[in-house]
Parts: C-alpha cells; sequence; structure tokens
C-alpha cells in the first residue's frame, strides 16, 4: 500500500480508506474544485455512520462522498451560526397555521407584520378549511431580528402550529450598476392607479 494510506480495521468502527494528510500533501499541495481552492480533510466515521451517509448520498443523488460531506458540513456549520446567533444576514420563511376565528388574531397578525416591514420580502395566505389559514411569509434581515420576530409570530394566541426556516445567504448590499440596465431607482414605477 502506498505510504500515506492506511486501512482501517474493521474492529476499530470503520473499514474506510484513509488517506494520510503527509501524503496528501505531498502529491496535491491544494485540490482545485470549480475555481476554489480544497484542502483534503481525513476523518473516521463508524460503519453505521458511513451506511446513513451511503443512503443520503443516494436518495440525494450525490456522484461522489465529498460532495456529500461538504454540503452535510456547510449546512451544519450554517445552522450552528444561526442557532447560536451570531450569523449575520439571512432569509428565512416563516410558515405558521392560525384559526382566523380566534379574536383580533388576524388583525394582530397584521400589526405585526407591518411594525416589522423592513424583514418582509413576501407573504403567502392560503384558506385551508373553514376556520384554518396558512401564511407563509419570506423574510430577509438580520437572523436576531428575524428570529425574535417568528417567535413572537408563533406566541400569538390562536396560532396552531408554527416554524422557521433559516436559509443562510450572502446579500449584497452595496450598490452596482451593470452596462445596459437602468439604475435601481429609476427601475421602480409607481403602482397603477386602480
Amino acid at each position: 500500500m502506498p505510504a500515506g494510506l492506511e486501512r482501517r480495521d474493521a474492529r476499530s468502527g470503520g473499514a474506510q480508506l484513509r488517506v494520510g494528510r503527509a501524503a496528501c500533501m505531498r502529491n496535491h499541495k491544494k485540490h482545485h474544485t470549480a475555481g476554489m481552492n480544497m484542502e483534503r480533510v481525513t476523518i473516521s466515521i463508524s460503519d453505521a455512520l458511513a451506511a446513513e451517509l451511503s443512503a443520503f448520498m443516494t436518495a440525494n443523488h450525490y456522484d461522489n462522498r465529498s460532495e456529500a460531506v461538504r454540503d452535510l458540513a456547510r449546512l451544519g456549520l450554517e445552522r450552528a451560526l444561526i442557532e447560536t446567533g451570531t450569523a449575520g444576514e439571512c432569509i428565512a420563511i416563516l410558515s405558521y397555521v392560525f384559526d382566523h376565528h380566534t379574536r383580533e388574531l388576524a388583525k394582530r397578525l397584521t400589526a405585526a407584520h407591518h411594525a416589522r416591514h423592513e424583514l418582509q420580502v413576501a407573504t403567502l395566505h392560503v384558506h385551508l378549511d373553514h376556520a384554518n389559514c396558512l401564511e407563509v411569509a419570506v423574510l430577509r434581515g438580520k437572523a436576531a431580528a428575524i428570529r425574535e420576530f417568528s417567535q413572537a409570530v408563533i406566541a400569538e394566541r390562536g396560532v396552531t402550529h408554527g416554524q422557521v426556516a433559516f436559509v443562510p445567504a450572502v446579500i449584497e448590499t452595496t450598490r452596482h450598476d451593470e452596462p445596459g440596465l437602468a439604475r435601481t431607482a429609476e427601475r421602480r414605477r409607481p403602482p397603477p392607479r386602480l
């Protein structure tokens, strides 16, 4: 077996082929994928976790283990940032079911959305049955502000189911002009008169 490669013993909980960092660095200083520098990282996982990873790869049509592990690691890191409140700008989807017969609830929900209008991107309202409505709000802003707003909405009396899903995103906040395109302010038109 070449230097730097070793096969883990099945008794130690993993039968994965591992590539040592020294061998990797001798052979490939850095890996390049889609214009990005990549660093090889070696991990050891149990056979059970390897089987779960393989099932995940199959279900989600991943061609290789590296892509799957990168996406899972990225997702885990993004969620950890959001959950600890240290993340900055993000997009979130707030969805909740409420009983529209609950006294003043529709007015309270509308007032809550208007009070935090800077977070609002779009809202979808669906009548589920005679008493229940579903609202899905796309929110954009600081993760802490979105979390606070979402928790307040979900805690309203009459909201029966609610959850918020954060989507960490790099949101460009600087203005840029592209040749051939009108500036943002010039593209805005007043709403049509009815």
